[in-house]
């Protein structure tokens, strides 16, 4: 299979009082095209600093992102635009990705109208995404306070969608959401990844959640993967004491 995303031996170290504190530490895994990886452990565990990484949202010390084969890192300008419009993410409070102040219409044209595109093409295509994430086109009028979590996290997946990426990162995407709202984003996530030939990086604390949409899982504790495997594998037989812990307080 095509690898579409790689991540080698990523590092980052932020500082309290002057102290380092070691966040992410040699991190390394691959996406392979139209997979979603799972990548879980506690809060803390450095698994969103991933996350903001791969995004360009903070920069690391040592390491290596590759997007179709082509570094990341060190791009910048016009062309770290045009590289990211191909990876996206939605984040685990939806109404963070608008601007209160306008509509949900106008917030996911703007992606559009950043590249240049026409209002009236972006128009059309919003509307079309609406329709992608199974939302009436009257949510384009509306502001993001106007309307549930689920509805707004849809819009925010029409967001990250108007670029045309190939890659999403979902951090948390459903944590905020109740148990059957979550279920509803979660069945939508998969008929877009198999739609429209999506990788997914789930990043998450729910290994129910990553056993059922996921290929693959990497365990992350203290800043580094210490396990990683087909779901299933991981979850049933567990190789390292941090992976039972997680599974044990699952049950």
């Amino acid at each position: 299979m095509e690898k579409i995303l790689e991540v080698k031996e990523l590092k980052k170290t932020f500082y309290k009082n002057k102290k380092p504190l070691t966040a992410v530490d040699g991190v390394t895994f691959d996406m392979e095209r139209g997979e979603c990886l799972g990548l879980v452990g506690e809060s803390g565990c450095g698994k969103s600093t991933v996350a903001r990484l791969i995004t360009h949202l903070i920069f690391p010390e040592g390491g290596s992102v590759l997007l179709n084969g082509r570094e990341t890192l060190h791009v910048r300008g016009k062309e770290e635009r045009k590289l990211y419009r191909q990876i996206q993410m939605v984040f685990q409070t939806p109404q963070d990705s608008f601007n209160p102040r306008r509509t949900l219409g106008d917030g996911i044209m703007e992606p559009l109208r950043n590249q240049g595109v026409p209002r009236k093409q972006a128009k059309e295509r919003m509307h079309e995404l609406l329709e992608m994430v199974e939302l009436d086109r009257e949510f384009a009028s509306r502001y993001p306070h106007e309307v549930s979590g689920g509805q707004c996290q849809r819009a925010a997946i029409a967001r990250a969608l108007a670029p045309t990426p190939k890659v999403i990162i979902c951090d948390e995407a459903t944590s905020a959401l109740d148990v059957t709202v979550q279920a509803q984003i979660v069945e939508l996530l998969k008929k877009l990844q198999r739609e429209q030939g999506l990788s997914l990086l789930l990043i998450c604390h729910d290994l129910a959640l990553v056993q059922k949409m996921c290929d693959r899982v990497a365990v992350m504790y203290e800043g580094r993967i210490v396990e990683r495997g087909i779901p299933d594998e991981v979850i049933r037989h567990p190789k390292e004491a941090y992976t039972q812990m997680l599974v044990d307080a699952a049950l």
